[in-house]
């Protein structure tokens, strides 16, 4: 379940709880939350990470003492915990006594304070205070029974630092990278608008920037930051940690200077938010296009963030937040319906959570987020919200442990690659509404094939530059099949490549290698046209897959309206609707089968989907980005028959899946609609919840927003 197998005791099963902060009740009530939480059938919860003027009111004077009767009761209960350090809530005192602390928004504009997060937390005077309270919490309570792990800082990495230390680390960090000014001028290519540095002195603040290059090295450095940060935190709990108690960190995946597997390369396990809307917004099929930052909506793209959480360690992960309700400050307000408490958590488990912590226990009273709505409701009185999440960790109690071990399940592989998503903030291929660029282009076009695969029935594995190509090695990080291009097409017969922007060379080989060996290669829109720098390439594109492909470009589009798209005889089935949305690259063919055009008087002269054999495995080219009926018609062809092995679903069901040690298969089966729905069993089947059994061929019902969860260990 993590890296070592020393930590695997303490999730036996699927750990499920609550944020609790009993700091914030308005009036006494441990025994009565704690026993609430029992009958819940609640086995952890997260404490203590936002709440650092409690333990030290003033500097150097410490209340370390309020927390015991919390992880007393709580392990009297046996409620597992897990204790943050406070470092992202900044005192006042602190703000008052060193100003010099303050995170600068903008060069000479420092933050101002009754946010979080406003330090910036590469000051050496933050960080002695940071050291020394991390020191005192965690040696006050590591060796309490009731701590199973520790969560480092919160949600790092959600604004960027312009402070004077930090741009002069940037340039130092420029300086040891590239040695001296002539070789930075020529890489980044400052000849272009007299931007040529005749001293590093000459490096200009990064505030209104507009030289791509820069731009890249800029985000580069602040993730590097984060990474560096947290690694510091970490290394300190673990003086006091025992074996058995994990480290972690909560990422807000998708923050401005977040790379989460390098992030995650010095932790046990990854954790982070999994924030979705509710209500119709989980209706399937979904006709949303993508996620909306970091509150997801659709169904689909619910699987997808789940999907990103496991990729960081290619191993199971913790939900340390997910909404039981409202979401933000006052204004995204949902009633979920019956059923979608279940459904959410559900489908997080069968993409490999193995903890769902719901923030927060008790809906708090007073601050920013009055109306972020936890478990209980302000009448403090248990209600819907409470009855439904309660028959969840009854569920997870009866259940989890049968799921707890076995590991998700997939149809392609996708490469995801942070880097490429902070290029193409700055060299987006589309504007936005109120934006010259669209800095969410990568999302947006890693989202469209997702989505395809996803309404087909696929299940997608995220895969990450840094565990595949040898070249892209990072301390801490495994490398899948040891970046063996031939074991990896094995493993993962299609790999989808969609926006992969900033590739060297010996990766676009490594990728050539990979279909040579067997592997469907299919490169999506901007793969294969940057290098590393940024900047664009002199080959004909796809850069150094051209032959390979069979196909080339050095034209394309931008398409303010879809463009319908046709049958090119070449065997892809068309869904009704199929366009071509966003971009067009004007793909020629040359041996490549043409496998989908375009109805247009112009647009009709190229290809939009293209395919070639190539060694033992073939490369296919989307030139567009899919709309949702083109990129559902792609993933049916790629893989026909999906591993889940159910077949004639009614479109509101989904199926995934995933595997035991033991070989068995665990079957996740929702219903995303009002209406009920009867399913044949495709095999003898358990019922992990209810302990009933299905013979081969025989019906089950699932009701409005249902879920069931199966396995066919029983199975002849």
């Amino acid at each position: 379940m993590f890296a070592s197998d020393e930590h695997d005791e303490a999730f036996a099963g699927i750990r499920f709880g609550a944020a609790y902060y009993h700091e914030y009740q308005p009036s006494p009530r441990l025994d009565t939350d704690l026993d609430l939480m029992q009958e819940a059938g609640f086995t952890v919860i997260r404490v203590g990470e936002s709440v650092w003027s409690t333990w030290e009111p003033e500097p150097g004077v410490f209340d370390l003492d309020w927390l015991q009767p919390v992880l007393d009761g709580a392990h009297a209960r046996g409620i597992g915990v897990i204790l943050g350090t406070p470092t992202y809530a900044v005192p006042m005192w602190m703000k008052r006594l060193h100003p010099e602390v303050a995170g600068d928004s903008a060069t000479g504009t420092p933050n101002h304070w009754g946010m979080r997060q406003e330090m910036d937390f590469t000051n050496p005077t933050f960080l002695f205070y940071a050291e020394r309270i991390i020191r005192k919490i965690i040696a006050r309570y590591a060796d309490h029974p009731a701590v199973i792990g520790f969560q480092v800082d919160n949600e790092p990495g959600i604004r960027l630092l312009y402070n004077e230390g930090v741009f002069q680390r940037f340039t130092d960090d420029l300086r040891h990278l590239y040695g001296d000014v002539e070789t930075l001028n020529r890489e980044w290519g400052l000849v272009y608008w007299s931007h040529k540095l005749s001293t590093w002195a000459d490096l200009w603040r990064p505030d209104g920037n507009f030289q791509p290059q820069y731009d890249l090295a800029w985000r580069r450095f602040q993730a590097k930051l984060v990474t560096e940060y947290i690694g510091w935190q970490a290394d300190i709990v673990r003086e006091y940690a025992a074996a058995q108690q994990f480290v972690t960190t909560c990422i807000s995946y998708d923050q401005l200077g977040v790379e989460d597997v390098n992030l995650s390369a010095n932790l046990e396990v990854a954790s982070g938010n999994a924030y979705y809307e509710m209500e119709g917004s989980l209706a399937h099929p979904s006709t949303e296009a993508r996620s909306a930052d970091w509150i997801v909506k659709g169904t689909w793209s619910l699987y997808h963030l789940a999907d990103v959480m496991y990729s960081s360690k290619q191993g199971p992960f913790l939900v340390t937040e997910t909404n039981a309700s409202s979401i933000g400050f006052s204004q995204l307000n949902f009633s979920p319906y019956d059923g979608q408490w279940r459904q959410a958590a559900w489908a997080l488990v069968s993409r490999g959570a193995s903890m769902i912590e719901y923030w927060h226990w008790h809906s708090l009273h007073f601050g920013a987020e009055t109306y972020w709505g936890g478990v209980l409701p302000h009448s403090q009185k248990p209600g819907r919200t409470y009855r439904e999440i309660a028959r969840l960790g009854g569920e997870f109690a009866a259940a989890g442990a049968a799921v707890a071990r076995a590991r998700p399940d997939y149809d392609v592989a996708v490469l995801y690659d942070s880097d490429s998503k902070f290029a193409l903030s700055a060299q987006a291929p589309f504007s936005a509404p109120g934006q010259y660029f669209d800095p969410d282009s990568y999302r947006r076009i890693i989202a469209a094939f997702v989505r395809g695969a996803f309404d087909a029935g696929l299940q997608t594995r995220l895969v990450r530059p840094q565990q595949i190509f040898p070249g892209r090695a990072t301390a801490g990080v495994d490398q899948l099949e040891d970046g063996d291009a031939v074991a990896f097409a094995k493993r993962y017969p299609v790999l989808l490549v969609p926006g992969f922007f900033t590739a060297a060379d010996i990766e676009l080989d490594w990728l050539d290698a990979y279909a040579a060996a067997g592997g469907h290669l299919v490169l999506g829109p901007r793969s294969a046209y940057a290098d590393r720098e940024g900047r664009a390439r002199q080959d004909v594109q796809p850069a150094r897959l051209a032959e390979a492909a069979g196909a080339w470009y050095d034209e394309f589009a931008t398409l303010p309206e879809p463009v319908p798209v046709t049958d090119a005889g070449g065997g892809l089935a068309l869904w009704p609707g199929s366009a071509a949305t966003a971009w067009l690259d004007g793909l020629s063919p040359t041996g490549a089968d043409a496998l989908v055009g375009y109805e247009h008087p112009h647009f009709g002269r190229w290809a939009a989907v293209t395919s070639h054999v190539h060694g033992a495995g073939r490369v296919t080219v989307v030139g567009t980005v899919p709309n949702q009926a083109l990129a559902h018609s792609l993933a049916a062809w790629l893989v026909p028959d999906p591993v889940a092995g159910w077949t004639g679903l009614p479109e509101s069901v989904t199926v995934t899946t995933s595997s035991a040690p033991d070989g068995s298969r665990v079957y996740f089966v929702h219903n995303w609609s009002w209406a009920p729905v009867t399913l044949t069993a495709p095999t003898q089947l358990s019922d992990l919840i209810s302990g009933s059994a299905l013979d081969h061929g025989s019906t089950l019902e699932l009701g409005a927003w249902d879920v069931r969860v199966f396995t066919d260990s029983a199975a002849e």
